[in-house]
């Protein structure tokens, strides 16, 4: 199978429905974003699978957010079906509450450094932020709306829980 079609080269392409749109569509600036927080994700797995401690067990998670993002970019492209649901923003909290369990209290605003990982968990976190904004622009249905904002939380709270278990010390905000 041939991996270039030719049928981009005028600067379309198709939605899963098969509707011809600009590549400067909402809708593929929408999925074009979460796709690429999906390679972000990927890179950040790559360095945590090569940790020394407990911070490898969100490898698991992140890999079953990688797949939701599949799934996500699928509904944005108009596929039929159901792709993200209430239960996916629940396990994204159920993962976040059971992280701040373990992590100190927050006092004051982080800045977005640390470690490599610590400060690709931050990119990652501003990416989904971008992609939330184009969802919005792209009309997404609400609960891919709650997932998305959710995952950004989740990217924020795996920064600080990495930081506390590589023991570093997070960099706060100073006015």
């Amino acid at each position: 199978m041939a991996i270039y079609t030719k049928t981009g080269d005028k600067g379309e392409t198709s939605l899963a429905n098969g509707q011809r749109v600009p590549k400067t569509d909402v809708r593929i600036e929408a999925y074009g974003t979460v796709d690429e927080l999906n390679s972000w994700i990927g890179l950040l797995r790559a360095e945590i699978l090569h940790a020394e401690n407990d911070v490898r067990l969100s490898d698991v998670q992140l890999e079953w957010i990688q797949n939701k993002l599949f799934n996500l970019g699928a509904e944005l492209s108009e596929a039929p079906g159901e792709w993200i649901i209430v239960d996916d923003v629940k396990r994204l909290e159920e993962w976040i509450d059971a992280m701040q369990e373990v992590t100190p209290k927050q006092h004051a605003f982080v800045l977005p450094m640390g470690s490599e990982m610590v400060a690709k968990c931050h990119v990652c976190r501003t990416i989904c932020r971008r992609a939330e904004r184009r969802m919005i622009e792209s009309e997404a249905k609400a609960v891919s709306l709650q997932f998305v904002n959710r995952l950004s939380d989740y990217l924020f709270v795996l920064s600080r829980y990495i930081s506390f278990k590589n023991g570093e010390e997070e960099c706060v905000w100073k006015k």
